[in-house]
């Protein structure tokens, strides 16, 4: 996928009404969690991702997250940049202030070019506000001492081939869960931030399928 066009048809894709929940069910766990009874979901507390799209030799790539294995919440899991949107801050400033501490991206030369569908995580209280942005070129970048355990940077091709989509079936507090996933590199990609791919690549035509 090159760069100029992803961006080009990210641009008008944002634009329209979002693909919504109907694209992030293709990486929805089954059974999906919901909320505990009697939980308000306006309670939840907000959280900002960043979906950062880049060119490496002139091929359109996005920046995801290891997280360190020390942390008590999804170690070792894969996510997008980000964390708590803070008191007074919109969804982007916070995605840009949270990627800038996670993997050091400047904030400058960032072009914000719209937000997904807002995204509940009832196991962990969140709800996820992903913002979509691009640089024109590949930003320097390093991981966050004792949060971020490695840098993976996607190529979007990768991710969109049906051989990286993948389902197994698993146990969780007495169910039997069938998780979609996304392997890159020897890395599972599951969950929330499956979801937020799922429908960020939806704009970009990918239809969920296996091969």
């Amino acid at each position: 996928m090159r760069f100029g066009q992803v961006v080009l048809q990210l641009r008008r894709a944002l634009k329209r009404p979002l693909p919504g929940i109907e694209a992030q069910s293709a990486l929805a766990p089954v059974p999906r969690r919901e909320w505990p009874a009697g939980f308000n979901p306006a309670r939840a507390r907000s959280a900002a991702g960043l979906l950062l799209v880049f060119p490496i030799g002139g091929e359109a790539h996005t920046v995801l997250t290891v997280r360190s294995d020390r942390l008590d919440r999804h170690g070792g899991q894969v996510s997008l940049p980000g964390g708590v949107v803070e008191p007074g801050e919109t969804f982007e400033q916070a995605a840009l202030r949270e990627a800038h501490e996670e993997i050091a991206l400047a904030p400058e030369d960032i072009d914000v070019l719209g937000a997904l569908t807002p995204l509940d995580i009832p196991v962990s209280g969140f709800r996820l506000h992903p913002i979509v942005a691009a640089r024109r070129e590949r930003p320097s970048l390093a991981p966050a001492d004792g949060e971020v355990a490695r840098i993976l940077e996607v190529p979007l091709a990768t991710l969109t081939d049906p051989r990286a989509l993948r389902r197994a079936e698993r146990p969780r507090d007495g169910r039997i869960y069938t998780v979609p996933s996304f392997h890159v590199d020897g890395f599972e990609i599951w969950g929330a931030t499956g979801m937020v791919l799922a429908e960020f690549l939806a704009l970009l035509g990918w239809q969920g399928r296996t091969d």
